[in-house]
C-alpha cells in the first residue's frame, strides 16, 4: 500500500521537474530558441490556434526567428498576435514570412530572466510539497482505517519526506543550471 503511495509521489516529481524544463524553454538565452514562440495562440479563421499549427517556425541563426505561414492571409494575424504578445521584439513583415530580429541580452535582461527561473523553480516546489501533503494525508487515512500500523505510518512518512527532499534538490540543481546558463554572456 505505501509502495503504491511512494510510486505515485515519484510520477508526480517527474512531472513536475518536466513542466519546469518545459517552462524554462520560454526564458530567452543567448542563442534565441522558437520555443520562446510556443505560448503565442493566432486566430486562424475565428479560432485560437497556437503559432506552430498554422506556420513554419524556423530559428534561421543566433539572433533570428523566420515564421512562414501555410496560407498567406495568416501573416497579417502572425504579425499581430506577436506584436500582442510582447516578448520583446517587433516582427518585420516582408511579404513572405514574418521575421524576428532578437538583439543581444542586456546583463539586466539576463538578471530578469534569472529571476524568472528562480520564481519558475519555486513554483514547481510548491508542486512538490502538495504531492507530499496528498501522500500524507493517503498514510494518515491508511493508519486511521487500521490497514497500517504507527511505525508503518511513520516510516512513510519518513520516506514521503526523503522523496519530497530528492526532488527539491533536483529542481534547485536545474534552476541552477538555467541561471547559469541565462547569466553566461
Amino acid at each position: 500500500m505505501l509502495e503504491a503511495i511512494y510510486k505515485e509521489q515519484r510520477a508526480n516529481g517527474d512531472r513536475a521537474i518536466e513542466a519546469l524544463k518545459k517552462d524554462f524553454t520560454t526564458l530567452r538565452t543567448g542563442k534565441v530558441s522558437v520555443a520562446i514562440l510556443d505560448h503565442i495562440l493566432v486566430d486562424y479563421y475565428g479560432s485560437q490556434t497556437p503559432l506552430n499549427q498554422v506556420a513554419t517556425v524556423l530559428s534561421t541563426d543566433a539572433v533570428t526567428i523566420s515564421i512562414t505561414p501555410w496560407e498567406k492571409p495568416m501573416l497579417k494575424a502572425i504579425e499581430s498576435a506577436i506584436a500582442a504578445a510582447n516578448i520583446g521584439v517587433n516582427p518585420t513583415n516582408d511579404g513572405e514570412s514574418v521575421k524576428l530580429f532578437f538583439p543581444p541580452m542586456t546583463v539586466e535582461q539576463r538578471q530578469e530572466n534569472a529571476k524568472k527561473a528562480k520564481a519558475m523553480g519555486e513554483k514547481a516546489k510548491i508542486g512538490i510539497r502538495n504531492v507530499r501533503k496528498d501522500a500524507n494525508d493517503e498514510i494518515k487515512k491508511l493508519e486511521k482505517d487500521k490497514a497500517i500500523s504507527e511505525d508503518d505510518a511513520k516510516k512513510g512518512y519518513d520516506e514521503v519526506q526523503k522523496i519530497t527532499d530528492s526532488y527539491s534538490a533536483k529542481i534547485d540543481d536545474a534552476v541552477k543550471a538555467k541561471e547559469a546558463e541565462l547569466l553566461k554572456v
